[in-house]
């Protein structure tokens, strides 16, 4: 992640002004929401020409980067406005492929630097992994022996068409418990729609995010979890990746402490499909 900027501002007060810069600078915003029913955080989506202009080059799985993220936290006194590191979320999830992208992503982070300086003084500092992920180990990220990869994903359905996948989605986001919607991203030419579900069920968000993001600056720009309709299929990142990659510096321990949580994390996905 990236510390963008640190203001005296109320969470509120902040997120519309991240919003007013994001729209100032040629970003679309998508959705937004509070994570985990925190009030200490909010979180803006949006994705942009760049965004979508790198994933449809390279397509297929490619498509969990189609939205990107703005985290707005209150710790302590101050109000932190941080986002996704376009160079480690890049390299993660576009792998040997992100060469191919990277001007894209270049132009990603110059916007992004831009916009969030009309918030506040710009401050820049990489954080998320005390030691720092080189572009090789995040291509091929595992927590661990035996963990799965970014392509390791979870099949949750296969549909007759992409357009039924996508209209079941959006009709059980209407009724069910333990998830809403955040955004939905189509990446046009493509048969690749991004959903952002926000886990609102008792297992979900407000759960495993207090056990895992400990470390200061806050990890919120982790959420939302995505959901992928990759022509007929209806995929996700394994839990056991996602949550990971997002969290690298965390022991086995803490981890343990959440073993149920990818598998209620598919739990959820799978009834969005039925």
């Amino acid at each position: 992640y990236i510390l963008g900027t640190e203001t005296a501002k109320s969470v509120s007060e902040t997120t519309r002004l991240v919003e007013s810069a994001l729209k100032s600078n040629g970003f679309e915003l998508v959705g937004s929401y509070m994570p985990a029913k925190d009030k200490t955080r909010y979180i803006v989506c949006f994705t942009s020409n760049e965004i979508l202009a790198a994933v449809k080059k390279i397509g297929g799985i490619r498509g969990f980067a189609a939205a990107w993220r703005v985290a707005i936290t209150k710790e302590g006194s101050k109000t932190i406005v941080s986002y996704n590191n376009p160079k480690y979320w890049g390299n993660a999830y576009f792998q040997d492929d992100f060469p191919k992208v990277k001007s894209y992503y270049n132009k990603l982070a110059a916007k992004l630097k831009k916009a969030i300086s009309a918030v506040g003084k710009f401050n820049g500092k990489e954080f998320g992994s005390e030691d720092g992920e080189d572009a090789e180990d995040l291509r091929d990220y595992h927590y661990m022996f035996g963990m799965p990869y970014f392509h390791d994903v979870v099949e949750i359905k296969t549909f007759k068409s992409h357009k039924e996948a996508v209209a079941t989605i959006e009709k059980n986001l209407k009724s069910n418990k333990n998830a809403s919607k955040v955004y939905k991203v189509k990446i046009s030419g493509k048969e690749l729609t991004l959903f952002g579900i926000a886990l609102t069920g008792e297992d979900g968000e407000s759960d495993f995010l207090p056990t895992i993001d400990i470390d200061k600056p806050k990890h919120t720009g982790f959420l939302p979890y995505e959901l992928l309709v990759k022509g007929k299929e209806v995929i996700m990142l394994h839990g056991r990746y996602r949550i990971a990659i997002a969290f690298p510096d965390l022991g086995m321990g803490t981890f343990t402490k959440i073993m149920g949580a990818p598998g209620n994390i598919e739990d959820t996905m799978t009834d969005l499909t039925k």
